[in-house]
């Protein structure tokens, strides 16, 4: 995959978002960075974008309403067989079930623990 030129937070948490969009910045990114902390706008979102943008989004697991989970497999049909975008656990869990369930489901390419680093950032913008 080439370097995403546009990031997407799908977060409850705004202090979260706050710092992670610090982080994203501070690693150099100044492209398309969108933020949703309800889960079901973000997969809205997706639904009507022609995800032609190289894409990274960076998903929480625990949100009310739809977890990341369940937003994962709602969001397969869609970024299956999509170069342009890659799914990340962000998260604070660091429970072995969580990082076997995303393990075990070929969206999710990662399983970071908050908090995002500027360097995960910078590694990220360096593929491709």
């Amino acid at each position: 995959m080439t370097a995403p030129t546009r990031f997407i937070l799908v977060d409850d948490n705004e202090a979260d978002n706050v710092f992670h969009e610090i982080m994203i910045r501070r690693a150099g990114f100044d492209g398309e960075l969108l933020i949703y902390e309800d889960a079901a706008e973000a997969l809205a979102f997706l639904q009507n974008d022609p995800l032609t943008s190289p894409t990274c989004i960076f998903l929480d697991i625990n949100m009310p309403l739809m977890d990341g989970f369940e937003f994962a497999r709602k969001a397969t049909p869609l970024l299956s067989g999509k170069s342009t975008v890659q799914l990340l656990m962000l998260t604070s869990s660091d429970a072995p079930q969580d990082r076997k369930i995303a393990s075990e489901m070929p969206l999710i390419q990662d399983f970071i623990t908050k908090p995002l680093t500027v360097q995960k950032v910078r590694d990220l913008l360096m593929t491709g």
